[in-house]
């Protein structure tokens, strides 16, 4: 199990709303640590991975199960 500092449910929500939630969770945590995101956007893989590839973050774990989406995301 991966520890992490924050978890966010952006069940339900669509493009653009998960990647903004983890954008405003990230601004408030210090370098290194890990938050949480579940999401079920199914487009919620590439705005997570086109974000972390631009910003420098790590999405250290993906799991795809049913219809949600689990990421886990150190801060850079």
């Amino acid at each position: 199990m991966i520890e992490f500092s924050l978890e966010i449910d952006a069940s339900g929500l669509l493009c653009p709303l998960p990647l903004l939630r983890l954008k405003k969770a990230l601004m408030g945590m210090a370098s290194g640590a890990v938050v949480k995101v579940i999401a079920t956007d199914p487009a919620a893989h590439l705005d997570f991975g086109v974000y972390a590839n631009q910003s420098g973050h790590q999405i250290i774990e993906l799991i795809k199960h049913d219809d949600k989406q689990i990421f886990y995301i150190r801060k850079k």
